[in-house]
């Protein structure tokens, strides 16, 4: 069954309370999405490490449940 766009975003701020999330569905299927999440925890962190936030707030949802997650992360300009 796929994840709904507002799941994944509930999930997300759950673990990153501060985010500006904003997802997009790719192909209309709920199983492929573009998610741009902007974050103060970001702060110093590689975009590889960003990235790995936002994964393990989908608590092992990715590659099952929601099949494909094109992710954009940065954090916030002051």
């Amino acid at each position: 069954m796929p994840m709904d766009a507002r799941e994944i975003e509930a999930m997300i701020r759950e673990a990153l309370p501060d985010a500006k999330i904003e997802i997009k569905d790719l192909a209309g299927d709920g199983d492929h999405y573009a998610a741009t999440v902007v974050s103060s925890a970001f702060k110093g962190k590689t975009r590889v490490a960003q990235h790995q936030l936002v994964y393990n707030a989908l608590q092992g949802r990715m590659g099952g449940v929601l099949h494909a997650l094109a992710l954009t992360t940065g954090v916030p300009q002051d």
